[in-house]
């Protein structure tokens, strides 16, 4: 294992030494394998988070060697709550290392990425992981943390859970890469994409969207609500949720994220054909954030 860990940063071998890691190796070589495995994958994910840091354009306001230290720190957290999920780059390190060191046999996930078990709310809700997980990045990890509060209030008045919430209003606006704008380009705050129908009496965003006709895209100008906050924008959402007719299937099947996403297309929430399928596969990707920001 010398050749293997003698290289390792100190940030990468504070969970076990390299003396630890031999002293495994000769009581339980599997174990020590797959603690190896989970540490390069450390290495790997620490290194795209700071990558990804020095390719956001920096403003130079209030940045210091504190703030540089925090940033490092909160990369090392998320780095080390990505390692080690079913099918990730540590379960592929794991069975390389089986098979320089002579073949032992290591339990590690299929490469098929089996549905993977959850507990709690993610339990309840029936998400299972994607074929293909697609990677995580920061800005999609700060979308659900900037926003799980106000879900988790419009939880309360829909019954909806609030990743399942959360997950739409990412899918709706790109994770705030599309959000709607108002004439002077200030944002409207609405992440769910509702238009503004006979009834709506606030402001209005009037906007070139692209809706489905006759299984084409086409470019219309529609209206949309405007709001105060983004916790407002959650709040009408639950509330057309709760009252409208039109939704009350979609609520009653909210306990999974699959009849969650079909009922929606079944309502008619959007015109893309491929809506539900969409809609789901980003579900997954916020059930598996939210184990990171949480």
């Amino acid at each position: 294992m010398t050749s293997l860990t003698s290289g390792l940063p100190a940030s990468a071998s504070s969970t076990l030494s390299i003396g630890d890691l031999r002293a495994a190796a000769a009581r339980d070589p599997k174990a020590a394998i797959r603690e190896t495995a989970k540490q390069f994958e450390a290495i790997f994910m620490q290194q795209i988070m700071k990558s990804m840091r020095e390719a956001t354009t920096s403003s130079g306001m209030l940045e210091n060697s504190g703030t540089q230290l925090g940033n490092e720190m909160l990369d090392q957290q998320y780095a080390t709550k990505m390692t080690g999920l079913p099918g990730g780059l540590a379960d592929a390190i794991a069975r390389q290392l089986e098979r320089q060191m002579g073949g032992a046999s290591v339990a590690v996930a299929p490469r098929s990425f089996a549905p993977l078990r959850m507990t709690g709310p993610d339990a309840a809700a029936g998400a299972v992981a994607p074929s293909a997980e697609t990677p995580l990045s920061l800005k999609q990890a700060d979308f659900v943390r900037n926003h799980q509060d106000s879900a988790r209030g419009a939880e309360k008045i829909s019954g909806i859970p609030a990743a399942f919430m959360v997950a739409q209003a990412a899918h709706e606006s790109g994770w705030g890469k599309r959000e709607i704008r108002n004439s002077d380009g200030s944002s409207s705050h609405n992440l769910f994409g509702i238009k503004a129908g006979a009834g709506w009496t606030g402001p209005v965003a009037e906007i070139t969207t692209t809706e489905w006709v006759s299984g084409e895209a086409q470019k219309v100008t529609a209206k949309f609500r405007a709001y105060g906050s983004y916790e407002e924008s959650f709040r009408d959402y639950a509330k057309m949720m709760k009252e409208s007719p039109r939704y009350a299937s979609v609520v009653a099947q909210a306990a999974s994220a699959q009849g969650f996403a079909q009922g929606l297309q079944r309502a008619g929430y959007a015109t893309d054909p491929g809506y539900a399928d969409k809609l789901g596969r980003v579900i997954n990707t916020t059930l598996r954030l939210q184990r990171v920001v949480t």
